[in-house]
Order: structure tokens, then C-alpha cells, then sequence
């Protein structure tokens, strides 16, 4: 059936925009298409700042997750879909969030964006909702919109191969992508959107992952099944750059130090993001039994190694879009289901990728086969991997510390390293078919008040004092789950997930290696300099749709002479060029910095209208500061001994283990708050975290609107 559709004159690509904004309410059935204003890209650029900009524009205060007025936003950037440069399939998703209750985005690639801008559009926002599932199809051939009824099915990976050959009809197979949400999604606060293309070497559909946030959850809610794009229009010259030649030497030179450096380096081309489990391990940064450890003598079981050798197929180059050499899209294309409604079916698993390895290590499993179902199910339910992870492991910790019975989870008894506990609570959790399933879809920060209002019914605990318990091991800030990296010693990356403000995601400031690893930052100017500077490049990629890891984890062989190598300056002056050959300009990098901290102002501004964004929601768990409890104190008891007389310079001599960690705790959130202030004389905000006046006037944020929001901020607090 058919709701509704709309014909549309399709806006040719010049110089990497349409200028177009696909718009579909849900409620209204209405589709129109909007004309981007130049001031809408000059100040906020694409991609994430498009999303930002929408969300802004079309919510309010009261707006919450799935409140009609929600704006589900979609933005790829100038340079997404450019084939001439590496990583270019990008695209943003951006909502306000389940979780976080503010906005969150994700980024994620493939073809879905790169084929909804040849078919027109720079952005697509869906508000409202139906109390039926639809399907929006973006027919770029044939230069219509249509909002129909959506397919009859809610296995919606494993059917995708079917369900794209139902719609290329007209159209070549690979010019077909969508993006799609699991019925998972529908049970959870943490569910993820699937963006699947057809991967004509493989033949079959792929699929990778917007996972942070709930953003499929704020899909399914809408009612809103998927959207379908089709376009034949050629990839090749698409984006029309002022300067073509001038593009492609810049996308050679990248290509050629990819080829020269990954298979001595990170080796991305064969083991996909999984080469970085024997790295974190090796420096104590591999999360085991909910981040308590950083490493175990059985990673070596579930090592980038073994995934190359015996589960990656390797005569496939898995670049997610074309032009991309770095070929990190790997996959697994036969494991046999032993759990769950599709228990003895065999399946193609794409990834897995390290976050979603190291969610398996956290829960104290090392195993491959438990690694590949956990990131099936995750992606077929639509979860996110990171927060279902992160959430069971918490609950584990809760139950073995006391604070969760098995009358309160429905007679599951928890524990660490259970692979059939893990999936069975999987499952129930994606299908809301149990009530401690239920609860636990709803996140950590949501668990920490239901296990708290239970051990307060039956003990003569106050709430208050179980709530800090649970608060010291429970790892989220800002309602977003950790990503999967221990924290505990580097204070720059402590910093990097207090101050994020979608929450404690690794892609704003992953400041690990060279805060912890190379000593690099040994001054609290230093790490606010960084905490700086490296959120604002790593949302310039966000800002234009291209893949962050040909920069920070290919490094160039000539950023070791250079001032700052970590920055891998050699590396930004191709995507310098990337931006100057494309749009015609002549901008620095200072230019492309400024750009990333308006984005990044408003949505300091949107968590703070939403009620969020100050000093307190900036504070981590002690967990991701140091060690809570004596068993991860004596882990490392030498090496904290040290620690506290070298570093900190305390006098423990004839101090107890029980003083000795007290005195460590104590020593780690001093500075943590030292850094904060650091971090907000950087960035221009006052010591409650609210940014000045001064920073908006700089950064043209100074309307009415914009000032209201710090103002209403200051008395607030």
C-alpha cells in the first residue's frame, strides 16, 4: 500500500552539495523537499552539523525520544561519496536520545549516503509518527518519494538479500542501500541502525552499524521500518570538485601510505579493528568482567591472529565504499547459530569489529564462537553491541557483589565467563520476553535505580548509599554506556569520555596511546590542549563524511619530525587538500578547527536546553578512574605501590593495602577535577561547564536563541 509520494527534480552535485534537505512526517504522511540555505552551510557544514542543526531547529526542551516532534536526522557531508579519496562513505545519524535524553549521533558508512546524495539530497529528517510500520523508498532513477507499507518481516539482515533483489527491479543490485532497525530495537533503549548495501564481490548484503545512542530506537518508535535508496547515476565524477586532478594526486598520496604502513603497523587490511585486542591487552586496556581488569592470559584465544587465520575471509578486498585501500570491513561468512530462534541456521557474520569482541571479554568470555553469535544476534535484533555488553556485565558485577538476586532476574543465575547466560539474557532482552529483560534493555543508568529500589525493599539500606555503590562500578556518564577501553591510567582519556558530550564514546577523543602509551601529555596543559584539539578534528570527519581511520591509525612515516606526531599533520594536509580541491577554497586547518567547534558548541547548547551539560553530568565512575574494590588493587599491587610514590608522591610506608587504595582513589579524582578546569579555560567555558559569552560571539552563536539557553544555564546552576 501506498500512503503517499512525491515527484522531485533531482539537484545536481556541485562541488560536493546538492543544497537539498529531504523532509518526511510520519504523522502528516507528508514528504517535501527543502532547499539547504547557504547559511545552513557555511556555519554548519554537513554531516554532523546538519544533524545538529536540524535536531535544533525542530525539537524543543520538552522534546524527548519519542515524542512526535523528534527529529530522526541523516547527513553525509561535501566529500561523502567522493571515489577519488579513501573512506568516504560516512553519513551521520542524529536524534535526541533514549538514553542520554539529549542529542546523540552516530556514524556509520557503506553505500546508503553516498547513493542518497546522487539521488539529490545533502540530509534527510523524519518527525512525527505512524501507528503502522512504513517503508520510505528514495527513487533516484526515477526522481520519486514514496512512503509505503513496509515488508512483512522483522528479520530484516537475515532476509536483506531477498528484500534487495525485490526492489532493483529497475536498478542495478549494488546501486540499492537501505537502512533498517530489528525488532530488538522496538524492546530497548540501545538499539542500532543497520545501514546494508549489496556487496557484489561477496554477493550477498552487508551491513555496518549506527550503534551509539538508541537511534533505532527512535526509528522503530516512529513507526518508520526503513528507508530504501536507489540511484544508477555514476559514482565516479559525481561530486564535481573545482579541481579534479588536484583531488586525485591528494587521494594517491593516501592510498600509497596506506598500502605502505597498515600491513606494518595496525595490519587493518587483514584482521579489521579485531588487531587491536592483543594491543589493548599488552598495556592492561582490554576490559575484563566489566572493565575491573585491563588484560587476561586468554585473549591470545580471541587475538586479531586468530580472527585473520581462521575466521576473516581474506580473498575479498572489504573497503565499505569505493576508493577506500584500508579494506576493514571484514567478515565471517559461515558460522552455525546455536542459540536463539535461528539456533542451527548457517550465517554470514560481518566484523566482527574490536568493540564488539572486547563487549564478549568484558563479560569474561573468550571465545570466538560466543564472539560471532553476540554480534549476529546484536545486529540482526538492531542493538548496539556496546551498550547490551557493557549493560549485562554491569548486572554480572551487581549480582556477584550482592546487590541483584536470582528472584530478581527471573531466576537467571549470573556469572562471569557463561556464554549460554550471556545469549540467553540476549535474547530476552531484544525480545522483551521477560521482565528483568525488559529493565535491562533500558541501559545502566536506568539499572542502577531498579537494582537500588530492590535492595533497599529488603535491607535497611538507605537509597542513597546503594545508588553511590552501584554509581562506583556502573559504567555510563550521561546515560551512554563506556566504550571498551580501560581508563583507569591515562587521566587525558579519562577527560576524553567525561567531557564527550554524546557521552563516553571513543570516537570524539581516543587520547589513550599517546597520554598512557608514549607519555606524551605529562601536563595538565598539555591534556586540555589535546582535549582540545582532538575532539574538534575528529568531528571535522563527522562534519564531512569521511572515515576517521586512514588519519589516526595509519600513521604517516614523516609525522615523527613533526612538532605534534600524534596529530599526523602530513596526513590532515591530504584531507587539506581534499577540502580546497573540492569546494574551491583556500582553508587551513585552523579554518577546519573553527568549523568543528560551532558544530560542537551547539550541541554543548542542545544538552544544556535539554537540561544536561554542566560540571556534574562531565564526572565518570570511580571505576574509570581507579580501581573500586581490593581484588583490582592487588591485580596490580606492585605497579599502584609504585604509582602512588612516584607519580603522586605520597608517603605510603606503614600504610595498609585498605589505606593504600583509599589514598589512590582519592589522589585520581583530585585530578580529574584539576584537569576539568583545565579543559574548560580551553574550551571557553566557565568552571560549571557553560560556555561564555565570549565563545559564542567568537564562533557566531550569539542570537537570542543561542543566548537564552547559557543564561537560563547560569541560574540553574
Amino acid at each position: 500500500m501506498k500512503y503517499a509520494s512525491q515527484s522531485y527534480t533531482r539537484a545536481e552535485i556541485e562541488k560536493g552539495y546538492t543544497n537539498r534537505l529531504l523532509s518526511i512526517d510520519l504523522t502528516r504522511k507528508e514528504i517535501t523537499v527543502k532547499d539547504i540555505p547557504e547559511t545552513m552551510r557555511t556555519q554548519f557544514v554537513g554531516g554532523r552539523g546538519y544533524c545538529l542543526k536540524l535536531v535544533f531547529d525542530g525539537t524543543t526542551a520538552d522534546t524527548r525520544f519519542d515524542s512526535p516532534d523528534n527529529v530522526l536526522a541523516f547527513a553525509g557531508g561535501p566529500f561523502c561519496g567522493e571515489t577519488s579519496f579513501a573512506g568516504t562513505g560516512k553519513f551521520i545519524v542524529g536524534t535526541i536520545s533514549p538514553l542520554t535524553q539529549t542529542f546523540c549521533d552516530s556514524n556509520v558508512g557503506g553505500h546508503f549516503f553516498p547513493l542518497v546524495k546522487l539521488a539529490g539530497f545533502d540530509a534527510v529528517a523524519v518527525t512525527g509518527k505512524t501507528d503502522r510500520n512504513v517503508l520510505v523508498v528514495i527513487d533516484g532513477n526515477n526522481c520519486e518519494i514514496e512512503i509505503t507499507e513496509a515488508p512483512q518481516t522483522e528479520n530484516t539482515l537475515l532476509e536483506a538479500d531477498e528484500l534487495i533483489h525485490q526492489w532493483n527491479s529497475d536498478t542495478r543490485v549494488e546501486n540499492i542501500a537501505f537502512v533498517c532497525a530489528g525488532s530488538g530495537a522496538l524492546n530497548t533503549y540501545h538499539g542500532c541502525i543497520n545501514s546494508v548495501y549489496y556487496d557484489a564481490r561477496r554477493k550477498r548484503c552487508r551491513a555496518k552499524q549506527a550503534g551509539r545512542g538508541g537511534t533505532g530506537t527512535v526509528m522503530r518508535n516512529k513507526g518508520l521500518w526503513g528507508i530504501v535508496v536507489k540511484c544508477d547515476e555514476a559514482k565516479g565524477n559525481a561530486n564535481k570538485p573545482a579541481d579534479r586532478d588536484r583531488l586525485r594526486i591528494a587521494g594517491r598520496k593516501l592510498r600509497q601510505v596506506i598500502r605502505d604502513v597498515d600491513p606494518k603497523s595496525m595490519s587493518l587490511g587483514t584482521q579489521g579493528t579485531t588487531c587491536l585486542i592483543d594491543m589493548m591487552n599488552e598495556h592492561h586496556l582490554l576490559p575484563v568482567n566489566n572493565y575491573q581488569y585491563g588484560m587476561h592470559d586468554h585473549h591470545e584465544h580471541v587475538s586479531g591472529d586468530i580472527f585473520e587465520e581462521k575466521v576473516f575471509e581474506q580473498q575479498y578486498p572489504d573497503g565499505c565504499f569505493a576508493g577506500c585501500n584500508l579494506a576493514c570491513t571484514k567478515g565471517c561468512e559461515q558460522h552455525t547459530l546455536t542459540t536463539g530462534p535461528f539456533a542451527g541456521r548457517t550465517v554470514p557474520v560481518d566484523g566482527p569489529e574490536y568493540e564488539t569482541a572486547a563487549a564478549v571479554t568484558n563479560l569474561g568470555i573468550f571465545d570466538i564462537h560466543t564472539v560471532l553469535e553476540f554480534a549476529w544476534y546484536c545486529d540482526e535484533y538492531g542493538l548496539d553491541t556496546i551498550s547490551a555488553g557493557v549493560t549485562l556485565s554491569f548486572l554480572v558485577e551487581a549480582y556477584e557483589r550482592g546487590l541483584l538476586t536470582r528472584e530478581d532476574t527471573g531466576g537467571v543465575e549470573l556469572g562471569w565467563g557463561k556464554p549460554g547466560m550471556v545469549m540467553e539474557l540476549l535474547h530476552s532482552i531484544a525480545t522483551g520476553s521477560s521482565a528483568f529483560g525488559r529493565e535491562a534493555g533500558r541501559g545502566v543508568r536506568h539499572m542502577k535505580q531498579w537494582i537500588a529500589e530492590r535492595v533497599v525493599a529488603r535491607t535497611d539500606r538507605s537509597a542513597d548509599e546503594v545508588y553511590r555503590e552501584l554509581g562506583l562500578f556502573a559504567m555510563e556518564t550521561k546515560g551512554l554506556e563506556f566504550s571498551m577501553y580501560i581508563t583507569k591510567e591515562s587521566l587525558a582519556q579519562q577527560g576524553g569520555y567525561g567531557f564527550a558530550l554524546k557521552g563516553p564514546q571513543h570516537d570524539e577523543a581516543w587520547l589513550i596511546a599517546i597520554d598512557q602509551l608514549n607519555n606524551e601529555l605529562p601536563t595538565f596543559k598539555k591534556k586540555a590542549v589535546a582535549l582540545f584539539w582532538f575532539p574538534m578534528i575528529r568531528t571535522w570527519f563527522n562534519l564531512v563524511g569521511v572515515c576517521k581511520l586512514p588519519w589516526i591509525d595509519v600513521r604517516h612515516p614523516e609525522a615523527k619530525n613533526t612538532d605534534h606526531p600524534a596529530r599526523n599533520m602530513p596526513t590532515i594536509e591530504y584531507y587539506l587538500e581534499l577540502v580546497n580541491a573540492t569546494l574551491g577554497t583556500d582553508k587551513s586547518v585552523d579554518d577546519l578547527i573553527e568549523e568543528s567547534e560551532r558544530c560542537y558548541l551547539l550541541h554543548k547548547l542542545i544538552n544544556l536546553r535539554q537540561g544536561f551539560g554542566t560540571r556534574e553530568y562531565d564526572r565518570i565512575p570511580l571505576r574509570a578512574m581507579a580501581p573500586v574494590f581490593m581484588n583490582e588493587y592487588l591485580f596490580r599491587k606492585e605497579y599502584y605501590e609504585d604509582y602512588l610514590v612516584s607519580v603522586a608522591g605520597l608517603d605510603i610506608e606503614g600504610k595498609t593495602d585498605d589505606q593504600r587504595l583509599q589514598l589512590l582513589q582519592d589522589y585520581r579524582r583530585s585530578e580529574y577535577e584539576k584537569l576539568t578546569n583545565e579543559v574548560y579555560e580551553e574550551k571557553g567555558y566557565d568552571l560549571n561547564s557553560v560556555p561564555l559569552d565570549a565563545t559564542l560571539q567568537r564562533l557566531g552563536l550569539n542570537g537570542d536563541e543561542y543566548l537564552g539557553i547559557v543564561r537560563s544555564a547560569r541560574e540553574r546552576t
